[in-house]
């Protein structure tokens, strides 16, 4: 979302400056757990810098490490210093309960660039905007696709008004995100849609996009293109949260030009996919595309609570997707399922069977641990449930907290994650 909006900045004849806070290159990164950097593992993947702080006073009893991950906040100040003051400044915001690093990147931008009005977007804003209001110390708060809403405020800023201005849900109008900002990255997301067209009850999409809409396949081509001869970018991971809907009409064009074409590119899909799908053409292009990374969203081997929840899967549907990859040519550690643990009312066992099941079918286990999200359908059985007060307070959304788990206990916790690791032929 930042990125694109850069990009439209700069299309509009705005310098832009960009300062990552989750830079895994930044040239004085030697901070994190133990001072060590962070490692990068095999395609670009690899863990953000840490460092453990004090706990937040709600979460004191909590037997857990609070950790601030990034860069320091010493090198986001001098990130600043480099730059020349600006007109504004754009803060973004992800999961809600990660407000805190929001608020202090808004501190400190006030405290280098005095005066300067500072707007904050993105996720946390749109699902906790009161919070954010009340609390982020930003001068504007903006709900909602920021490509939309954030020109009125800079007009006001600047003097300024934008000649181009594409709609939020027209992706193809967008210029490309401005991964080749200084810093850089050695891969590029991909987002080739908006939306989702399911409704399902943990989720928010429908409130952070309501209508889904899909880019035209030429269109994400000629990206894949730009950023691979350009900028020799060879891994892209796709950020939609549904890829292979109308496949036919879409997915499929996009990566039977990639097989024609012979490009050594790899995709990863850590967003997940929807598991009926895959059928044995889909599996196909997706290992001759060179797909390294498959996520699917199985959720729970619960049947009952799929139909309550999503209506995504009936039995029989993981096990015959992962046949199909495995005919196409995927090793099964290649093909991870997701399964959600803590939700409300949830008992672990559920998750234990589910862990069995998935690894029964050929798949390896990944735990998605819930967490509550506001707007979602979920949201008001949350709240009733949760251990903590979730709706005060976004900090007890957190999903390690598992707040709304039911039968819970720490020990409940590392067991299963224990058994998930034995799933997976991991040490424990």
């Amino acid at each position: 979302g930042l990125l694109y909006l850069a990009a439209i900045l700069r299309r509009n004849g705005f310098a832009v400056d960009f300062v990552d806070c989750l830079a895994t290159r930044h040239p004085e990164t030697s901070g994190g757990l133990n001072g060590e950097r962070s490692k990068r593992r095999k395609f670009g993947t690899g863990n953000f810098l840490r460092t453990p702080i004090p706990k937040p006073a709600g979460l004191k009893d909590v037997p857990k490490t609070y950790s601030r991950y990034g860069i320091t906040p010493e090198e986001f100040k001098a990130g600043l210093k480099a730059i020349e003051r600006p007109a504004a400044v754009l803060v973004t915001s992800l999961m809600t309960y990660w407000y805190p690093g929001v608020f202090e990147a808004i501190r400190l931008a006030k405290e280098i660039f005095p005066g300067v009005p500072v707007i904050l977007g993105g996720i946390y804003a749109t699902l906790c905007t009161d919070h954010a209001q009340e609390h982020s110390g930003a001068d504007f708060v903006l709900s909602g696709p920021g490509e939309e809403t954030v020109w009125p405020l800079l007009k006001d800023i600047t003097g300024c008004a934008p000649a181009f201005i594409p709609k939020a849900q027209t992706l193809d109008d967008h210029p490309y995100p401005a991964f080749n900002l200084p810093g850089g990255s050695d891969y590029v997301c991909l987002i080739t849609s908006r939306g989702c067209p399911f409704r399902c009850a943990y989720c928010a999409s429908h409130k952070l996009a309501p209508l889904f809409t899909q880019r035209a396949p030429e269109a994400v081509l000629r990206e894949i293109y730009y950023w691979y001869h350009k900028y020799h970018i060879q891994d892209f991971t796709f950020y939609d949260d549904a890829l292979l809907i109308k496949k036919k009409v879409h997915i499929w064009p996009i990566l039977e030009e990639v097989i024609r074409e012979k490009l050594p590119v790899r995709f990863h899909t850590p967003n997940a996919l929807h598991i009926r799908e895959i059928d044995d053409y889909t599996a196909y292009l997706l290992f001759r595309a060179g797909f390294k990374t498959i996520r699917f969203g199985f959720e729970t081997a619960n049947m009952a609570r799929h139909r309550d929840m999503d209506g995504k899967i009936c039995e029989g549907d993981l096990m015959q997707a992962i046949k199909y990859l495995r005919q196409a040519g995927f090793e099964a550690k290649e093909i991870g399922v997701y399964i959600l643990s803590g939700l409300p009312g949830q008992e672990w066992r559920e998750v234990a069977y589910s862990i069995d099941y998935v690894k029964a079918a050929g798949g390896m286990p990944y735990l998605a641990e819930y967490s509550p999200i506001p707007g979602s359908p979920l949201w008001p059985k949350a709240v009733e449930t949760a251990r903590f007060p979730i709706a005060a307070d976004p900090i007890y959304q957190n999903n390690s907290l598992f707040p709304c788990a039911g039968d819970f206990s720490w020990e409940t916790v590392q067991r299963i994650k224990m058994q998930v690791r034995a799933a997976r032929g991991l040490s424990c």
